[in-house]
């Protein structure tokens, strides 16, 4: 967000506007959450400020959206060296991995929207999981036959969509279906699940 403030003056930004900012910045994070139309209008509208105020303080919607796909990249980022401070590892790996699986959604969102111009970046991802996948299987908290490349997919596969054969997914779906993936890597007692099954979902079936 700093770089949408940053006029080359040197000088610190209004309060006024680094609130627009910050609006504007939360708005495209929600559309992209939500699956929502990511126009500069409709951001604009998000974030209760008009269209010229939307161009006035972030130039364009790419350079809005590539501060967005920084921020949440450096918060994904934060979180594996979070885990990976964490004194048990198998604490650090599944409070990332909780965190991976809803930000990497966003993440995946704005950057489709861009072009995909996150190559850059993959690797400090990759880094990151392979060490925490490592440092768990050496503490013999992680079963050792799966690779940190398996566990990455596996990671991934627990964010599905809303729907599928007519059920709509229960209260924090993403997260039951993570923790039945950590079992599965874990070494040797389950977890328990959270929130709510699945239901049968009202109206037309969705496939």
């Amino acid at each position: 967000m700093d770089r949408l403030l940053d006029d080359g003056s040197g000088r610190r930004p209004r309060a006024d506007a680094r609130r627009n900012v910050e609006r504007l910045v939360v708005a495209a994070r929600q559309a992209a959450v939500e699956g929502g139309e990511i126009t500069a209008h409709e951001i604009a509208r998000r974030a209760g400020v008009g269209i010229g105020t939307f161009y006035r303080r972030v130039g364009s919607l790419e350079a809005l959206l590539e501060a967005v796909l920084g921020e949440v990249l450096g918060e994904i980022i934060a979180k594996g060296d979070e885990g990976m401070a964490d004194p048990d590892p198998w604490a650090g790996f599944t409070t990332f991995a909780l965190s991976y699986i809803h930000l990497r959604n966003e993440l995946c969102d704005v950057n489709k929207r861009l072009g995909d111009v996150l190559d850059h970046s993959r690797a400090e991802l990759r880094d990151r999981i392979q060490i925490l996948v490592e440092r768990a299987q050496r503490a013999g908290a992680m079963r050792t036959d799966v690779t940190w490349e398996d566990v990455t997919f596996l990671m991934v596969a627990a964010s599905t969509g809303p729907h599928t054969l007519g059920l709509q997914a229960g209260t924090r779906q993403w997260d039951r279906n993570l923790q039945v993936v950590l079992d599965g890597l874990r070494t040797p007692a389950p977890g328990v699940l959270p929130g709510e099954p699945p239901v049968l979902a009202p109206g037309p079936e969705t496939a």
